[in-house]
């Protein structure tokens, strides 16, 4: 009988450590609605950047990037949005591997990353999605998912950008709406 609650246990452990390892594998899908645009679909990966990746649901459930806009756009590398500009959001730790953290997601064509100041553990809420290679930002930067369906958006806010200086500054008239980011269930 004490064998057999030995194995039971085990086996119950061996169950959960498989469960676990499932959980960590699972992807989140996500809808960025912008306007006059139309719709890209998410596929985020908390098993990379489990901290981002819950800031930025949070975030999107609570209706945080609704009417939000992509303020800086440069054709060819990235189009960034979803400011605070209240300065309510509170910073994150950066998940990337200058920072002492495994996330092998290279800053290429359709990855969503997470925009910061100098600071590593700046983050707060703005993100970028990459219309181009940014090779030099892998390791340096909270990668954690890609556009699923939609991208050709991304590249057409990018190619419709009228940026005011070189660090793509759109004028606020011309800055492209989020009219939605949305979890998907």
């Amino acid at each position: 009988m004490k064998k057999l609650g030995i194995l039971l246990t085990i086996l119950f452990l061996m169950s959960g450590c498989a469960q676990k390892k499932e959980e960590d594998t699972r992807k989140i899908y996500a809808e960025i609605t912008v306007k006059d645009y139309g719709t890209m679909k998410l596929e985020l990966y908390p098993d990379k950047a489990p901290v981002t990746v819950e800031n930025f649901v949070t975030l999107a459930r609570e209706g945080f990037y609704d009417g939000n806009r992509f303020h800086r756009i440069i054709d060819g590398f990235m189009i960034q949005g979803g400011g605070d500009l209240t300065g309510t959001v509170r910073p994150i730790y950066g998940e990337f591997s200058s920072n002492g953290f495994e996330n092998d997601i290279k800053h290429e064509e359709g990855v969503i990353s997470m925009a910061r100041v100098k600071d590593k553990d700046s983050a707060t809420s703005q993100f970028f999605i990459m219309v181009g290679d940014g090779s030099w930002l892998n390791g340096e930067y909270a990668a954690f998912g890609r556009v699923i369906e939609g991208y050709e958006i991304a590249k057409k806010i990018a190619a419709d950008a009228k940026p005011t200086d070189n660090n793509g500054t759109i004028a606020y008239d011309q800055q492209p709406v989020i009219e939605s980011v949305k979890i998907l269930d």
